[in-house]
């Protein structure tokens, strides 16, 4: 799944020239191919939240006898059409769709970032797809990356990804990198990185804002670079509209009428969990989260939209077949 996604975005880039507009293209077809799939979830939650009160007057009245209980519940599903699991199968298909591209992204960035390094060892300059306001759009959008590949970054890359790329070198690529030390046997992340740290132009990239000092947290030191990747622009977003879409989706009542405290957990994990995802990846992934939640976001409010027309209007017909 992994590859066939990372072949439709480079099929994708192919054409457009950028793998931002090429990320919010793929994003789009993605969410309207899952879109009969989500309506159809979305309806059967709805149908759930509607005959919530009679669920919760045949677990006070079969209390006692679960079986019992189990045996009304299942004929009153069958009564309305309802399936306990409908919003189930879309949930499950849109992390399996969001872990696939989490992948995809992880080996796109690995090879242009493995390929950028190698460059700039190769040739002292290296150029960068940039996306809007992101210099580095392999790099995490923030003021405390710097827009060249750092530690972390390279340490990320797997041995498959550097060795593809160094089989895509050149010989006088090669030859470039034997200056340094480095061969098929040991361009990976540590000695790549110890051998940009030799160049000029990599130690005048990575300079740190003067005027900022670093700040100390718990877990980590936050250091402002001078030639940053970024504004910290697409972490935020990706918490607000995550928020956005969380407060927008159909919440499910908890048993016996009890607060969903499940749902209200949620309701601020994920945002922080985008904020922080959002923060240390790459900022085209960044892009696909923030474009994917304002797209649920806005289905969100028209499908809430069409389902209460259809309800009232479904309310009328039955009023007027009662006179």
């Amino acid at each position: 799944m992994n590859t066939l996604l990372t072949n439709i975005l480079y099929g994708i880039n192919s054409v457009i020239g950028s793998y931002g507009w090429s990320m919010i293209l793929f994003t789009l077809i993605v969410k309207l191919l899952m879109l009969p799939l989500d309506y159809k979830s979305r309806k059967g939650m709805r149908k759930t939240q509607l005959i919530q009160p009679e669920m919760q007057r045949l677990q006070k009245k079969y209390a006692s006898d679960k079986e019992k209980l189990n045996q009304k519940m299942a004929e009153l599903y069958r009564k309305e059409g309802v399936s306990p699991m409908s919003g189930c199968l879309p949930m499950i298909l849109s992390m399996a769709i969001l872990w696939c591209m989490w992948g995809a992204m992880r080996t796109v960035a690995n090879l242009e970032l493995a390929r950028q390094c190698a460059e700039l060892l190769t040739t002292g300059t290296a150029e960068f797809e940039g996306f809007l306001w992101i210099k580095n759009i392999w790099m995490p959008d923030s003021p405390f990356t710097p827009i060249l590949a750092n530690q972390n970054s390279l340490m990320m890359i797997q041995a498959e990804h550097w060795a593809q790329v160094f089989a895509s070198l050149s010989a006088e690529q090669v030859n470039a990198l034997a200056s340094f030390g480095i061969d098929a046997a040991n361009f990976n992340g540590e000695t790549v990185f110890a051998a940009l740290q030799t160049l000029p132009i990599y130690a005048e990239q990575t300079q740190l804002w003067s005027v900022m000092p670093s700040v100390n947290l718990l877990i980590t030191q936050l250091r402002i670079y001078a030639n940053n990747n970024g504004w910290f622009i697409l972490p935020v977003l990706s918490a607000v509209t995550q928020y956005l879409m969380t407060i927008s989706q159909p919440q499910q009542p908890a048993a016996n009428g009890q607060p969903n405290t499940t749902g209200q957990f949620m309701k601020y994990f994920f945002p922080l969990f985008s904020l922080w995802i959002c923060s240390s990846y790459n900022a085209l992934f960044s892009l696909y989260w923030v474009v994917s939640n304002v797209f649920a976001w806005i289905q969100s409010i028209i499908l809430n939209k069409v389902f209460e027309n259809m309800e009232k209007k479904e309310k009328t017909n039955k009023e007027e077949s009662l006179k």
